[in-house]
């Protein structure tokens, strides 16, 4: 999914109680890989299931959470780096969750939203997806884990999903459905919150 966002500071850095700077560590930067859009066929392989929970699986995923981030988004699915594998990532409100093999167990309610994708860069469309959405799978060791969540996470946990049958979110817009630029829905955005400032 696409997101606009702001970086979030962790808080502030330790400091070398000598000189008052911050204390500098140095560790190795994931490659982040390229997002393949809309018309790369690889985006509509079915992904195969992950049977091996190695350290080539934590160095895929690290480098799926460095390309999520750096997009940046909200959630990442293989096929959107070219693999055909049941292995997606999700980030919302500093949540970190890597589900490999997931399979949704619940869906309830329902919620409209105008949702973006990573592969399909610049674009938005209104789409209505379950308001409550539990996915069950794996974490990179092979344990057990479950995503639950309502809302923005929700929509996250259904679209990702929806990656890894090799389907993109555009596929189930009802015909008419209105596509429009991101330029056009600030546009929009704007115009609503003026028209409330009137009114007010």
């Amino acid at each position: 999914m696409a997101v606009r966002w702001e970086p979030v500071k962790s808080g502030a850095a330790r400091r070398d109680s000598r000189r008052g700077a911050p204390a500098v560590r140095y560790h190795r930067r994931m490659p982040v890989r390229p997002i393949v859009t809309l018309g790369d066929p690889r985006l509509r392989l079915p992904g195969r299931p992950i049977t091996r929970f190695d350290r080539s699986l934590g160095e895929l995923l690290d480098d799926m959470v460095e390309t999520m981030d750096a997009a940046p988004g909200v959630g990442l699915a293989a096929q959107q780096i070219g693999l055909d594998l049941q292995l997606c990532v999700i980030r919302v409100d500093d949540r970190l969750f890597e589900v490999a093999n997931p399979r949704i167990v619940h869906l309830s309610g329902e919620e409209g939203a105008w949702e973006g994708c990573l592969s399909v860069p610049g674009y938005r469309a209104w789409r209505l997806r379950a308001e409550h959405a539990v996915m069950t799978g794996q974490d990179r060791h092979g344990r057990a884990v479950t995503v639950n969540g309502h809302g923005y996470l929700a929509r996250a946990i259904q679209h990702e999903f929806d990656h890894l049958q090799g389907e993109l979110y555009i596929d189930a817009l009802p015909e008419g459905a209105e596509i429009i630029t991101e330029e056009e829905l600030d546009r929009r955005h704007r115009e609503e919150e003026g028209e409330g400032d009137r009114e007010a």
